[in-house]
């Protein structure tokens, strides 16, 4: 019975184990380009802008609605009494008196200094600019995907190198117990191979930290729920040296004309050159055309409501002319303002255009760093590599201290993470030169 028990409590525990490994779901494999097609038509900040170019589209609706009449039913019933004129007969009358009243009227701007016709389209101008503002959302967006993407992957390499240097410090540890069982190493040797297999052991746990971390922002990136368990697809190692064919200055001025930020920045000078048109139409005179159908009813005449309301029954149609005289100098101010509004257009241009100089600028700088330091970090690496494995085969040998043998392996540890930051960093500003020359992203 003893022996059945054992045996039902084994098999209890492995299926328990292994309901729990299948309750955890396995990763979705996500690639550059599943990431950014997802990120553009679900991240917030691109849907934000996306609710600001609808609400200019409805704003231009509005203000090519301003050119059309309008058009008003009144209705309104009235007691009177005491002295008083009769509301539909115009007599004067001591009596109370029950009066009625209904009517439709209508007005239309026929001109208004222009203000219609320019508002129309100045609004037109800010459909035009929200979209160039969704495109710098939408760049934004992928920009900051490769940066998350290329973070995760160099935090993936970074745990493998972690993972090797623990593995290769824990078979230290033993052979350093096995040495010092043996009497040939001191016990100081021993505890610095178990306290180098402890840093190692924090730096797996570090690397897997940094590595939820990105993963963490780029699910905050993607819209994704928190608990959706999600990896990159990882790149090919074969990556050439970038070859910057261009220079800086053909790489800005091609970024000047296809970056949206730059279309946006002309159409605000123009939205802001139309405000001053709307502006001075205040000087001018306002012309409008008026009229008006109603009848009414009224308790002072012996006739009864549907007679009443056939023989009251009036049109009435005419023009109203507006002529601005003095408004405490409003128009005068809003043209000052417009005109000062112009200027920080322009200045807001000129702005833009040097954040988009900056940034060709540091991108073509950092990737020919990117590549001086790939060269360099790779020869230090294979330098690194062959240094430790030496120091290896002198400690396996004995004719190396554990100090020697993990200075050697900090040494490669520190090589191996300059190569792939370097390697990282060589992909990031490459893709981004593209990016600011019209290419695709693609890894």
């Amino acid at each position: 019975m003893k022996i059945i028990s054992q045996l039902y409590c084994f098999f209890f525990v492995i299926i328990a184990a292994a309901q729990t490994t299948d309750s955890i779901p396995k990763p979705e494999i996500w690639s550059l380009d599943d990431c950014i097609n997802y990120a553009i038509a679900n991240n917030i900040t691109v849907k934000d802008a996306d609710l600001s170019k609808e609400i200019s589209e409805v704003d231009y609706d509005r203000a090519k609605s301003q050119k059309l009449p309008n058009l008003f039913g009144s209705l309104s019933q009235n007691f009177s009494n005491g002295n008083s004129i009769d509301p539909i007969t115009s007599e004067y009358v001591t009596d109370q008196i029950y009066s009625s009243n209904i009517g439709v009227s209508s007005s239309m701007t026929l001109y208004q200094g222009g203000q219609l016709n320019n508002q129309v389209k100045q609004n037109k101008l800010i459909v035009d600019q929200s979209e160039f503002l969704v495109e710098e959302a939408k760049n934004s967006i992928i920009v900051s995907i490769l940066e998350n993407y290329l973070q995760i992957l160099y935090a993936k390499e970074d745990i493998t190198i972690a993972e090797n240097n623990l593995e290769a410090s824990e078979k230290e540890v033993l052979r350093a117990k096995a040495r010092l069982d043996a009497g040939s190493i001191a016990l100081n040797d021993y505890t610095e191979a178990q306290s180098q297999a402890a840093t190692n052991k924090y730096s797996v746990i570090a690397a897997k930290n940094n590595y939820q971390q990105y993963i963490i922002a780029l699910k905050q990136l993607l819209e994704l729920d928190p608990l959706d368990n999600i990896e990159v697809e990882d790149i090919s190692d074969n990556m050439d040296l970038i070859n910057l064919e261009m220079d800086k200055m053909t790489i800005y001025y091609k970024a000047l004309n296809i970056l949206p930020e730059m279309d946006a920045s002309d159409l605000n000078i123009a939205i802001n050159e139309k405000e001053l048109d709307i502006a001075k139409g205040g000087y001018l005179p306002t012309l409008s055309l008026v009229g008006s159908v109603g009848s009414g009813y009224t308790s002072i005449a012996d006739i009864d409501f549907a007679e009443q309301l056939n023989i009251n029954f009036n049109q009435k149609v005419g023009v109203s002319l507006t002529i601005p005289i003095f408004n405490r100098n409003e128009t005068k101010n809003a043209v000052k303002t417009a005109k000062i509004n112009i200027e920080r257009a322009q200045i807001q241009k000129q702005t833009t255009e040097k954040e988009i100089y900056k940034k060709v600028e540091t991108a073509y700088q950092n990737a020919l760093s990117a590549q001086e330091q790939l060269i360099a970090a790779e020869a230090s690496q294979e330098a690194a590599l062959q240094s430790y494995t030496l120091a290896k085969t002198k400690y396996e040998l004995g004719e190396l201290s554990t100090t020697d043998l993990i200075i050697n392996q900090n040494t490669y540890t520190a090589a191996q993470q300059n190569y792939i930051q370097a390697k990282y960093l060589n992909i990031l500003y490459h893709q981004l030169l593209q990016f600011y020359q019209g290419n695709d992203i693609k890894l």
